[in-house]
């Protein structure tokens, strides 16, 4: 299992699935969430609003999946991040449900390759360099991390990459 970070932009990865940072409404939203939903196209949405209207939206730190629509990668894992209040504990514990839901949810639907953004780093105002520990973390403590191939962290900013890089 390779676990790999680079600089680049999320929605022009090809991998099986990609890691999308979502909203409660999962409706789409600004950042990594806006682009994915306009790359992808309105078949996301579309899987949204079905999610939305079985189950009430996405809670912090859950994860539900999607097609990719228009993306190179095969599925969108959708996960809703903290935002940032200064409680280390509760908001690392929440950061850290990302990570472990989404990879079992690729686990679970056979997926083998899967990239994450840096998930609340954004407009949750996560700090980074803490965001980055408890991503790594989270990922190496995952229970049934042999059954994946390659995990990608993809850093839009210099910042994060070299956070990313420096702990790696």
């Amino acid at each position: 299992m390779i676990i790999e970070v680079i600089k680049g932009d999320i929605t022009e990865i090809h991998v099986d699935a990609i890691v999308n940072a979502a909203n409660t409404s999962l409706l789409g939203g600004g950042g990594v969430d806006g682009a994915i939903h306009r790359k992808g196209g309105k078949a996301i949405l579309e899987e949204c609003v079905q999610i939305r209207n079985k189950q009430g939206g996405c809670k912090t730190g859950d994860a539900v999946i999607t097609t990719a629509g228009n993306l190179p990668s095969k599925y969108v894992i959708h996960t809703v991040g903290p935002v940032w209040n200064g409680d280390k504990e509760e908001k690392s514990k929440l950061l850290a449900d990302c990570y472990q839901n989404s990879l079992k949810l690729a686990v679970e639907n056979g997926i083998k390759t899967i990239a994450f953004p840096n998930i609340s780093t954004g407009i949750y105002h996560f700090p980074k360099d803490k965001a980055a520990e408890v991503a790594l973390k989270a990922v190496k403590d995952f229970e049934r991390i042999s059954e994946l191939e390659k995990i990608l962290f993809v850093c839009f900013d210099d910042e994060n990459y070299q956070i990313y890089k420096s702990i790696l």
